[in-house]
């Protein structure tokens, strides 16, 4: 019999756990894992490094990184950010490092050093670790003292005074709670990469730009950001953003769908014209396609030329007016088909889950079941890349705990 019981084992469950113990040392408390081992989203994030959180200290800005779950974070944003966040984890001698972008990483570049500190303070707050436990079904006792019951792998039972539901995107679990009668919005992934059969992209594999911006025709979702070619279409942050916030209507179209690049996000359509042509006057002999304009990879370049159809030894002087226009479209608005998608890295990332409005954002706690608790991805809560969806589950968690 426990205090508390956490099922899963990932960043939201354990500092859940932890804080709940630093607050209340006699709490009898263990996490559940139906792995094998523990922190295993921690431990790639990052490609390895662990992004923890974002340099974005404004609780009004911070909100808007997701595209689900924006109104209902703010106050408990204003509770723990971050700051907080950053000072939790210095506190307890792993320091935090901003690089250019905003993103955050402990200094050592490793995120074994974020999961050295989580499970040294588990242990030191003499919580159980139960791994390849899997939850198989719990029931809720409200006239019992231990009023959550659990059925584990192995013909276990376990029974708790209050339950914490960490677990991610985990389907299963969803399962179980809707036979509690919480209603869960339908996952659909978020966080992936497009899909794209385009001879312009043929052979360009490792190549990007910057930033660049992408938008979805028919629709009105747009996003900008460094924009990576691979050998299945196009990847990076600006792509991930538009996944993210476009997640259900591109579900909802089976991922076929058609987008437009504008590979030089700084300029429009007219600018890159004028200076487009500028350059028959300016510089009449020189090979159009062996020298990039705009800082563009000389590759692309190349490859956006031979769309417009400008020849490989054509000089300035003799590109006409068509020559000129087909090249600035392929340079802002040249139109990709888009046939499915692929799950970016190990860092999967759901849109969907346990429905926001069943939650008391001020003990992050079940309307229905106020000895039931719940933060990170099991919740209809997602965000961009950046230690956004990171930042969700430490918040989630530290303010279950000061309530479990």
């Amino acid at each position: 019999m426990y205090d508390i019981l956490v099922i899963g084992g990932g960043a939201a469950g354990f500092f859940a756990a932890i804080n709940a113990a630093e607050k209340n040392s006699g709490l009898k408390i263990a996490i559940l894992e139906r792995g094998r081992d523990v922190l295993q989203k921690v431990k790639v994030s990052g490609g390895g490094r662990c992004n923890v959180t974002h340099a974005c200290f404004d609780t009004d800005k911070l909100v808007k990184f997701y595209p689900r779950g924006e109104n209902e974070l703010l106050l408990p944003f204003e509770r723990f950010n971050p700051t907080n966040t950053i000072d939790w984890f210095e506190s307890r001698g792993v320091k935090i490092k901003k690089e250019a972008d905003g993103r955050m990483f402990p200094v050592s570049d490793s995120s074994q050093s974020i999961i050295d500190c989580l499970l040294g303070s588990a242990q030191r707050n003499r919580i159980e670790i139960l791994t390849n436990s899997r939850v198989e079904h719990f029931d809720y006792l409200p006239n019992e003292k231990y009023n959550w019951k659990l059925q584990v792998a192995g013909d276990r039972i376990l029974s708790a005074k209050k339950l914490m539901i960490a677990t991610g995107s985990d389907t299963a679990v969803w399962t179980l709670l809707e036979r509690l009668k919480i209603n869960i919005i339908q996952p659909v992934p978020s966080l992936f990469t497009f899909n794209i059969k385009d001879a312009r992209l043929t052979d360009l594999m490792g190549l990007s730009v910057p930033n660049a911006i992408i938008n979805i025709q028919k629709t009105n979702f747009e996003s900008n950001g460094p924009t990576l070619i691979t050998h299945w279409g196009l990847s990076g942050p600006g792509i991930l953003k538009l996944s993210s916030w476009a997640a259900r209507e591109l579900n909802a179209a089976n991922y076929k769908f058609t987008i437009k690049v504008n590979w030089l996000a700084n300029k429009d359509l007219e600018s890159v014209r004028t200076h487009l042509h500028n350059q028959i006057n300016a510089q009449p002999k020189k090979n159009v396609v062996a020298n990039a304009e705009f800082g563009l990879p000389i590759r692309l370049w190349k490859s956006l030329c031979n769309a417009a159809q400008i020849g490989e030894f054509q000089k300035w002087a003799e590109t006409g007016k068509k020559h000129i226009q087909r090249l600035t479209e392929q340079l802002t608005a040249g139109s990709f088909e888009v046939n499915g998608k692929s799950t970016f890295k190990e860092e999967f990332v759901t849109a969907g889950g346990v429905d926001l409005s069943e939650i008391d954002f001020e003990t992050f706690s079940l309307k229905q079941y106020p000895s039931l608790f719940m933060a990170g991805e099991v919740l209809n809560i997602d965000a961009i890349t950046g230690g956004f969806n990171f930042q969700a589950a430490w918040t989630g968690g530290w303010i279950a705990a000061q309530n479990l």
